[in-house]
């Protein structure tokens, strides 16, 4: 019985050894799965992760290019109501007539722009449609656009009131024209009259002054010489005086005398060249010696003949010529009064 029971023992014992084998067999072969499960997991997710990068990348695009073609819809629906609003042109017939595949029609080259030398002269020919070329020209012709400035809704109002006051203007300027050239003939008129009086003046008291200055100084000469005989109008008068006896004919190498005489005989030649009804001179005679005195009362006699003397003078012989003396006195008691006194 014990025999029987150690052989179940022993059989079963091995039957266990066996099953221990061929489970340690299979537990080794289900690690080993379990490692290349792992393995595939690791693989499957890390692919995830690119997938799922690839796939926000993709949404990043599809978004952008969903705002683009927004933006690019609402570029051209500006553009198009631009082109209706300011052009009056609808987009079809604004593509279908100047599309990028029509040829550029011929235009004189904006400001600013450098045209080529073209001896077959196919500038003025149409020509394909090169963006980069027209944008240039788009821009020069955008510049000269702004430089233009706003438009003005007022301006045909104010074209007119503008005109207008030009027109007014330019008949104010007529009547100026007119008015000067009448001035200018008028002025030429009193300049030649000037000129004409002025020069008969000058003649005869250049005349009249030789023959005072020779009765004041006898065997002296002098005259009148014109500093700028072409030019009547702004000429100067010169006085040459020689008395008897001197080579000098400055004036300022005279004696206060010669020169006080000089000057009365300039005066006289103008009483005799153009005669007054009256004179009036105030001392004229102060600083002359008796001998010249009694010559300048000579000729201040002849003068009476035709026009009345005003002489104010200290000088007794003068006074002995006059026909009436005015003059003041102081009596006995010092207060003075106005005396008259009729000679003649």
């Amino acid at each position: 019985m014990a025999g029987a029971v150690a052989s179940g023992a022993r059989q079963l014992l091995a039957h266990v050894e066996v099953s221990l084998v061929r489970a340690g067999e299979e537990r080794g072969a289900a690690e080993a799965a379990k490692a290349e499960r792992e393995r595939e997991l690791v693989a499957e997710r890390d692919r995830g992760r690119d997938l799922k990068g690839e796939l926000d990348k993709l949404t990043d695009s599809v978004h952008r290019g969903e705002v683009l073609g927004a933006e690019k819809r609402l570029r051209i629906e500006q553009l198009e109501a631009r082109a209706l609003e300011e052009l009056g042109v609808e987009p079809v017939v604004l593509v279908a007539e100047y599309g990028p595949d029509r040829p550029v029609p011929p235009s004189p080259p904006a400001e600013g722009e450098e045209v080529p030398e073209d001896p077959e002269d196919r500038r003025n020919q149409p020509r394909p449609f090169v963006r980069a070329e027209q944008e240039k020209r788009l821009k020069a012709a955008e510049r000269a656009y702004q430089q233009l400035g706003k438009v003005n809704p007022l301006a045909l109002e104010e074209f007119a009131a503008l005109e207008e006051r030009h027109k007014f203007l330019s008949e104010q300027l007529e009547d100026l024209k007119k008015t000067r050239t009448d001035l200018m003939r008028v002025i030429k008129e009193v300049d030649e009259r000037v000129e004409q009086v002025f020069s008969e003046a000058f003649r005869d008291t250049a005349r009249e002054f030789e023959g005072v200055f020779a009765r004041l100084f006898p065997g002296g000469e002098g005259r009148l010489i014109l500093t700028d005989p072409d030019n009547m109008l702004t000429t100067g008068v010169e006085v040459e005086a020689r008395p008897p006896g001197k080579k000098v004919k400055r004036l300022s190498l005279l004696s206060g005398g010669e020169r006080s005489l000089t000057a009365v005989a300039i005066l006289v030649a103008i009483f005799k060249a153009r005669p007054s009804p009256f004179y009036v001179m105030d001392e004229v005679e102060a600083a002359l010696d008796d001998t010249n005195l009694q010559r300048l009362i000579g000729i201040m006699e002849e003068l009476q003949e035709s026009s009345q003397l005003i002489v104010i003078t200290h000088q007794k012989r003068t006074m002995e010529v006059a026909d009436a003396l005015y003059g003041v006195s102081m009596q006995g008691d010092g207060v003075s009064k106005v005396i008259s006194q009729r000679l003649r």
